[in-house]
């Protein structure tokens, strides 16, 4: 017997969709700013707001999706930022701020998503 009230199933979608969309914002957002002064400082900055969001995602979803959402929005939209056109430009160049902000920030990314799903395996051992 199901529990979840009947407009609940598309609640959780919506919320999971805007986590992805603000991945995917902090990714775009951060492509055009990572090489601020003073350089790298803001790009470390960003990385740790990925890592914060996909954390307080996974926390307030109560679901490893919870993390994972803004971590796929924010490495789809980095990397395709970081990918050249047909033109040659670039958007996330190969210098140490680019460096830190892209790499840093798959890292921040990943390690994010894995506290969420280890805070969420631990969470659904209690409840056991």
């Amino acid at each position: 017997m199901s529990t979840q009230q009947p407009g609940s199933r598309a609640s959780t979608v919506a919320v999971y969709v805007l986590l992805f969309v603000l991945g995917v914002l902090q990714g775009i957002i951060g492509s055009f700013h990572y090489s601020q002064s003073p350089v790298p400082l803001i790009a470390i900055i960003l990385d740790v707001v990925i890592f914060a969001t996909c954390v307080l995602g996974g926390w307030a979803m109560r679901s490893f999706g919870g993390g994972l959402s803004p971590a796929v929005g924010w490495l789809l939209a980095s990397f395709i930022m970081s990918m050249g056109n047909s033109q040659g430009t670039v958007i996330i160049t190969a210098s140490a701020a680019g460096e830190w902000y892209l790499y840093g920030g798959a890292l921040a990314a990943a390690v994010g998503a894995g506290t969420s799903f280890v805070r969420w395996t631990v969470a659904q051992g209690r409840t056991r």
